[in-house]
């Protein structure tokens, strides 16, 4: 009997699996750190023989070469995907033996890339589940954008057909287990759902529900906005990622963190927005740990700047170090535990700002304050609607473009609060008077807010 396990990252949107039988298993799209999938492999008391690449990724450092080194699996990479490594070139038809009676099928499926492979796991000769990578997600596709703007409309197009095929060539039975959709900005939109099958995407998805022309139009109109790392991750993958490396980043006082500011380096705050807003070092920057970190921070940060992490605990730094080497932010340049009173020196004060919420801003208002009111959230986020007199500027530009940030005290707000948090830190950074806007969007409108619609505009 087979099984097929799922292992979450969470915090990137993916989702990496071990399916095997009694003895034996195969990997696809690993994570970076492989210590997660060796354990997994350890508590079903199973042999690694083949760990399989979906795709070059462009979203997160692959741990596959490191694990096929080290178990000595056979390393299944797409033929077409240009690669610096000794590898498997993988083809459509394709069979890797896993266990006894079980095969993994390599199904050519482009659209999220051009060399996109799809790999189907069959049980004495009937397929049981398709490992989707970028191609047919829950409710959704793999974005079609993120390998050369000249190709986008062609890999689309590839997406629709793709999806085609795998819906005729499998029983509607079959589980669907994608890389990608749980939150991963891979996906062309956000999907929801966390299990599903090829019959379940024949009633619910558009690939199959569209025909090309309809599926592509909408498909392009609503790609959203890439985050900047990625642009790293492809050529990581492609070269031959490093290991990871987890040990424990050089210790840093009060002076050490004074003098990374000094120099223009990020110092990076874990600790929840609510304790951040209270008392934090000036200068530095709020990425809560219980957010998305590696994806916001990865996002911002100039490539190749040193970090240097503040958090309460050494399990928080141990944490945040897993999350960040995922996207190719290795090692940190330094780090502290404790609070911002350890990380001050000679009793400098503490930094601050006020949180509050659309009520408040309302209030505000009303008082006759005029308040900079600046909206962070993407692009399409934006155009569903906005605060009447709001500013925009997407989360992930506005280290870039302070200087469009009008004079005043600046509202800040996104669509809950976490990335609020991130931009406030920014402009406080920056010497600006904030408030960081710690409210749902939804209350904007409840809170008397005029809001303008896109029909209004």
């Amino acid at each position: 009997m087979f099984f097929a396990d799922v292992l979450e990252t969470e915090g990137l949107g993916n989702r990496s699996y071990l399916a095997g039988g009694a003895r034996a298993a195969a990997v696809v799209d690993p994570p970076r750190d492989i210590d997660r999938v060796i354990a997994a492999a350890a508590r079903r008391g199973v042999r690694i023989v083949a760990v399989a690449e979906t795709h070059v990724h462009n979203d997160y450092v692959t741990g596959g070469l490191e694990l096929a080194r080290l178990t000595g699996a056979r390393y299944l990479v797409p033929a077409g995907a240009s690669v610096a490594y000794a590898r498997l070139p993988v083809a459509d038809g394709d069979t890797e033996e896993v266990d006894e009676g079980l095969v993994l099928r390599a199904v050519a499926t482009p659209g999220h890339t051009p060399h996109h492979t799809s790999y189907v796991l069959e049980e004495a000769g009937r397929a049981v589940a398709a490992f989707t990578g970028g191609s047919l997600l829950i409710g959704s596709v793999g974005r079609p954008d993120l390998v050369e703007p000249r190709l986008t409309e062609h890999l689309a197009r590839a997406q629709h057909a793709s999806a085609h095929r795998l819906a005729a060539q499998l029983a509607d039975d079959v589980a669907v287990m994608p890389t990608h959709g749980f939150g991963s900005f891979c996906s062309s939109t956000q999907a929801n759902g966390d299990h599903s099958t090829i019959g379940t995407e024949k009633t619910s998805n558009p690939a199959l529900l569209q025909d090309a022309e309809a599926f592509v139009k909408e498909l392009l109109t609503g790609l959203d906005d890439v985050p900047a790392y990625y642009t790293h991750m492809g050529p990581a993958n492609a070269a031959g990622p490093a290991p990871i490396d987890l040990t424990a980043p050089e210790r840093a006082d009060a002076r050490g963190i004074a003098r990374r500011l000094a120099a223009g380096e990020w110092v990076i705050d874990l600790r929840n927005r609510v304790a951040f807003s209270e008392g934090h070092v000036a200068g530095s920057l709020n990425f809560e740990l219980e957010g998305q970190l590696a994806t916001y921070l990865a996002w911002l940060i100039p490539w190749g700047k040193p970090v240097t992490l503040l958090a309460e605990s050494a399990e928080d730094i141990t944490r945040a170090q897993r999350e960040l080497a995922r996207v190719g932010i290795d090692r940190p340049a330094a780090a502290a535990v404790g609070s911002p009173a350890d990380w001050t020196t000679g009793g400098a004060p503490l930094a601050s700002f006020p949180r509050a919420t659309f009520a408040d801003l309302t209030a505000a208002r009303e008082r006759g304050e005029n308040p900079v009111v600046l909206d962070v959230r993407r692009d399409a986020e934006r155009a569903d609607g906005w605060i009447e007199g709001s500013v925009h500027i997407p989360i992930h530009q506005v280290h870039q473009r302070l200087d469009e940030v009008p004079a005043g005290t600046v509202w800040v707000h996104c669509a809950g609060g976490m990335r609020a948090a991130i931009a406030a830190s920014v402009l406080d950074s920056a010497g600006r008077d904030v408030v960081a806007v710690d409210d749902g969007y939804a209350a904007a409108a409840d809170a008397g807010l005029s809001l303008v619609s896109p029909a209004q505009h």
